[in-house]
C-alpha cells in the first residue's frame, strides 16, 4: 500500500524561507508524478506544484510561481518543495500527493495523499 509522508512544516516569518519534504513507500516511486496541494482555513485544497516522474517537467500554480521550486530524489523516494519569500496568504496544510500517471497533470487528481503538514506564515 502506498503510504506517503510529509516533514518540515512549521513556523515562519513573511519573506522567510522552509523546505518541505515527502517521503513515499509501498510502489515504485520513480513511476509516477508527485506534487503538493495546499488547503487554506476556511478554503478548498488547491494544487500547487507538480513534478514528472523524471524531475523534466514541473508546474506550479500562478500563486506560487517564482517563489516554490519542486523536486524530487528517486532514490530516497522523495520529493520536496522550497518555498522562499513566504507570504501570510501561504498559510495552509500542505499535501504530498501522487498522480496516476508519469505526466504532472496526473497530480491535479491525486490516487494518494499525505496526511498533511502544517505551514503558517505570520506578517
Amino acid at each position: 500500500q502506498v503510504q506517503l509522508q510529509e516533514s518540515g512544516g512549521g513556523l515562519a516569518q513573511a519573506g522567510d524561507s522552509l523546505t518541505l519534504s515527502c517521503t513515499a513507500s509501498g510502489h515504485i516511486f520513480s513511476s509516477y508524478a508527485m506534487g503538493w496541494h495546499r488547503q487554506a482555513p476556511g478554503k478548498e485544497r488547491e494544487f500547487v506544484a507538480a513534478i514528472a516522474w523524471s524531475g523534466g517537467m514541473t508546474y506550479y500554480a500562478d500563486s506560487v510561481e517564482g517563489r516554490f521550486t519542486i523536486s524530487r530524489d528517486n532514490a530516497k523516494n522523495a520529493v520536496y518543495l522550497q518555498m522562499d519569500s513566504l507570504k501570510p496568504e501561504d498559510t495552509a496544510i500542505y499535501y504530498c500527493a501522487e498522480g496516476n500517471s508519469a505526466q504532472p497533470q496526473s497530480v491535479m487528481t491525486p490516487d494518494f495523499w499525505g496526511q498533511g503538514t502544517q505551514v503558517t506564515v505570520s506578517s
